[in-house]
């Protein structure tokens, strides 16, 4: 049998002085306090800080419209590179999402952003947005035709 050092009866006494104090310590609290609050009188949450960006972690995807045949609704194509399990190349990996198009305003080809929101339907989880490209080659200017200055033949 092991026997507690002498040490240990000295601090003893000091563990016991130590007290806990806590409402919820062998029963002492209610325990409808511990429940949601059901109306509207009762103490209500701090909302989170409204000047805090909203993440937006693995919640946007870019593809192309395949399919814009449904109403408010289009199939978009993603493309992912992903390296093959065997050979460690990146091959593309596609993958079609349905999403929710309200205005009909996406027609096939058309370049999209998917933006993740609540299930609107059985398939469809995302909102399609139009993507404006960041490094879009400009539209070029109109070129005046004449120039005003006159061709070699022209001159005499």
């Amino acid at each position: 049998m092991l026997l507690p050092s002498p040490s240990a009866f000295l601090i003893l006494p000091q563990l016991q002085s130590l007290r806990i104090s806590s409402p919820f310590l062998h029963g002492s609290s209610p325990i409808h306090h511990l429940n949601k609050p059901s109306s509207s009188l009762s103490t209500s949450y701090p909302s989170p800080p409204s000047f805090a960006p909203p993440i937006r972690a693995m919640k946007t995807l870019q593809g192309k419209v395949v399919c814009s045949t449904n109403d408010k609704t289009v199939a978009v194509e993603v493309v992912r590179l992903a390296p093959h399990p065997k050979y460690k190349r990146r091959v593309r990996k596609k993958k079609k999402y349905q999403a929710h198009d309200p205005e009909n305003q996406f027609k096939v080809g058309d370049v999209v952003q998917l933006e993740k929101s609540k299930p609107i339907s059985k398939t469809k989880a995302f909102i399609a947005v139009p993507f404006i490209a960041r490094n879009r080659p400009k539209p070029p200017e109109a070129v005046p035709q004449e120039l005003s200055i006159p061709l070699e033949s022209q001159q005499t």
